[in-house]
């Protein structure tokens, strides 16, 4: 590509490709009907494949739920999740007997660490009209260092996530939400304690930007080297530097120099990603992430034998009362009430 500050223009799929030191981004954005009083959809799941609905049919999908949208139980290692709901909300659980449910702009950082299970779930609790959800899952990988810490989960609730609003020369506004890293003086909540963003020389940043349409906007250096990824994922055009990006496309771009943004006619939304990468081996079997095939193969054994502390739930996709507010449980057993 001509373009020097551009490493690779690629199309989005349902799973977004990310540079170390992430694993993936998936963006949900799931239309829900309202909901049966059990936070079930109020509707048939007749021509859906239930247990892997992954097919967007009547703007919505059931995930691996059964009853209730969303994960069930299901183990990770070595790797953190970072989930951030922008609408809806998602009922968290876990094999610590840890439990919780957020939305609304909330971010939960869970770190898995030595080994945890949990189950996300999506819980249709307004029975009068539609349950829209939209949320980003990122997996952010762990040095071999910090792979076996113990498992923990942070709440960043919306109420503390910086949300910066400015305008360019031209008076046109733009929105940058601050889940991880600082911006002109700015900073994001602290993540989970052993989390690679936890450090500030790594310049973890996760970003998303808000452009009105023709809005110019400059994205600042970093002062070392970095994977830096903008998605694309809501508008019409955007010009990167001196390239023209298209709608719902991922942007690898340098984080040496400064980078020129300037919206097309229509808003748009972009998330950023970016790291000082770990630059280690990575070993990947579904939801476990190592150095080594020989420790992902321990990791089986382990889950075999321990399942991770086991299920102390009655389902495996449990939730919480429709009436239940914001709130989050932890492992210590302390817990933060947001109504």
């Amino acid at each position: 590509m001509a373009d020097p500050m551009i490493k690779y223009v690629k199309p989005l799929g349902f799973v977004w490709e990310t540079g170390d030191p992430f694993l993936f981004c998936v963006h949900h954005q799931d239309a829900y009907p309202r909901g049966n009083g059990k936070m079930e959809p109020a509707a048939s799941l007749a021509g859906r494949q239930i247990g892997q609905d992954f097919q967007l049919k009547d703007g919505w999908r059931m995930y691996h739920g059964h009853r209730v949208p969303g994960f069930p139980e299901h183990p990770h290692r070595g790797f953190e999740t970072v989930t951030i709901v922008l609408e809806g909300f998602v009922d968290h659980f876990d094999s610590a007997g840890a439990a919780g449910r957020y939305g609304h702009g909330d971010v939960q950082w869970m770190t898995a660490g030595s080994g945890l299970q949990h189950a996300e779930m999506f819980p249709l609790v307004n029975e009068e009209q539609g349950n829209p959800l939209e949320l980003f899952q990122i997996w952010l990988n762990l040095p071999k260092v910090s792979k076996m810490v113990q498992p923990c989960y942070k709440m960043l609730w919306s109420e503390s996530i910086p949300i910066l609003q400015s305008k360019d020369t031209q008076g046109r506004a733009i929105q940058i939400r601050l889940i991880a890293g600082d911006f002109e003086g700015t900073s994001a909540p602290a993540p989970a304690p052993d989390s690679w963003a936890a450090a500030p020389e790594n310049q973890v940043a996760i970003w998303l930007l808000t452009l009105a349409p023709h809005a110019e906007f400059t994205l600042p250096p970093a002062t070392v080297n970095v994977n830096r990824t903008l998605y694309f994922f809501e508008g019409s055009s955007v010009r990167i530097n001196e390239t023209d990006v298209p709608g719902y496309h991922a942007a690898l771009v340098s984080a040496r120099q400064a980078l020129p943004l300037k919206n097309g006619p229509d808003q748009s939304r972009l998330l950023l990603l970016q790291g000082k990468p770990i630059a280690e081996p990575v070993a990947q079997y579904g939801p476990f992430v190592m150095n080594t095939q020989d420790e992902i193969q321990r990791t089986f054994e382990d889950y075999r034998q321990t399942r991770f502390g086991g299920w102390p739930w009655d389902r495996s996709d449990p939730v919480h009362p429709s009436s239940q507010g914001r709130f989050a449980r932890y492992m210590d057993g302390s817990e933060e009430k947001k109504g």
